[in-house]
């Protein structure tokens, strides 16, 4: 199928042009006017966003284990925006994690129609501190085991793509040196001082899950893990950007300690989508109020909000537009090893994409070329 009269979103930033679907993927992508085919009006056309850390939506979480459950996640995310996900799950037994992930094989394979694509699965937990656990069940905590997760890997086909560590805990850099063979390592939940940090960076870690959370703040004589990962080009570092997580001066200097590798996350939870009330997850109670969640101790416990309307905020906040659709799109794809299929639009790749206006407010979803 043809579309025509569009600002395209290439690899270089918006043309006046078109593009061409064909057996669910980017035939041609053009840059100027041709006759035929489904005129746009005018529109902006962004790929389809890849979210790599949500734990849930629309009442769902990942780590039930249910089949239907992810499925009405995935059919939620794809309604937002959100082509391509790697669901999230959190610190549980190794058995409870086992039936999650099948979950994901199966949608994986089996795509219903208006869903969201599962292109991996972000494992967070069980290897985190007890001090920086945040809303992870401390009752569930494990050290570092890359035999234990190895078993996991192989046991969904190595669906999972990346996998999260305290780098202070002991064995973290050798886990991170055994593991960046099988997927990305990401420091996450961690007390660790600059040293520990710079390790395991240095060991394979190549991620940094939801800067500024569940972390020490940088300091002039303690840069820690942030000093640590800012400093080496490797490492990508994940951003929640709800407004709440978040300052909004703190996003902007995010983009700017970390150039080019800012992957937007929503880290949402299953009342994403939801009514104020009280929610589940991993285990613990979550208490939703005025779009923040948390546990009744008070600490925040993930998001309410949804990746694109994140990327929204991100250029409210004054990040330019361009690097905010990037870092919703092909920059976390690449983190999950899938930029060869998704997060552009360029020949080949899948013809996932958000017709919206100048604004980016979204207007339709295609999802390999079908509007969802």
């Amino acid at each position: 199928m043809l579309f025509t009269n569009v600002k395209v979103f290439t690899p270089e930033g918006f043309m006046h042009g078109g593009f061409v679907v064909e057996g669910g993927r980017f035939a041609e992508v053009f840059e100027g006017g041709r006759a035929g085919g489904a005129d746009l009006g005018g529109a902006c056309v962004i790929p389809g966003l890849v979210d790599i850390h949500t734990h849930g939506a629309a009442g769902a979480d990942f780590s039930d284990g249910d089949p239907d459950g992810l499925t009405r996640m995935a059919a939620h995310l794809a309604k937002c925006g959100v082509t391509s996900f790697a669901p999230t799950s959190m610190t549980l037994p190794y058995e409870t994690l086992e039936q999650a992930f099948r979950t994901a094989v199966q949608l994986s394979v089996h795509r219903p129609d208006g869903c969201a694509r599962v292109m991996g699965i972000h494992m967070e937990g069980p290897y985190f501190s007890e001090k920086k656990k945040g809303a992870q069940n401390g009752a569930f905590l494990k050290p570092p085991d890359l035999e234990g997760f190895r078993g996991l890997f192989e046991g969904c086909g190595g669906l999972i793509r990346i996998v999260d560590v305290a780098a202070e805990l002991p064995g973290a850099a050798e886990f991170a040196r055994g593991a960046k063979a099988l997927c990305t390592v990401s420091v996450a939940h961690t007390d660790a001082a600059y040293d520990e940090a710079a390790a395991v960076f240095d060991a394979g870690a190549g991620h940094l899950t939801h800067l500024f959370n569940a972390m020490p703040p940088i300091h002039h004589r303690r840069p820690g893990v942030i000093g640590a990962a800012s400093e080496r080009d490797f490492v990508a570092a994940e951003l929640i950007c709800d407004g709440l997580h978040v300052h909004p001066s703190a996003v902007r200097m995010a983009f700017r300690l970390f150039p080019w590798r800012i992957c937007l996350i929503s880290d949402s939870l299953r009342c994403c989508g939801m009514p104020d009330g009280e929610y589940e997850l991993g285990g613990q109670q979550v208490f939703l109020s005025g779009g923040v969640a948390r546990l009744a101790d008070g600490t925040i416990a993930g998001a309410a909000s949804d990746l694109y309307a994140d990327m929204l905020n991100a250029i409210r906040f004054g990040v330019d537009r361009d690097e905010a659709i990037r870092a919703a799109t092909i920059r976390p794809a690449g983190e999950i090893g899938r930029a060869d299929e998704i997060g552009s639009i360029e020949q080949g790749k899948l013809a996932d994409f958000v017709v919206c206006g100048d604004d980016l407010t979204p207007r339709a979803v295609y999802i390999g070329g079908k509007k969802v």
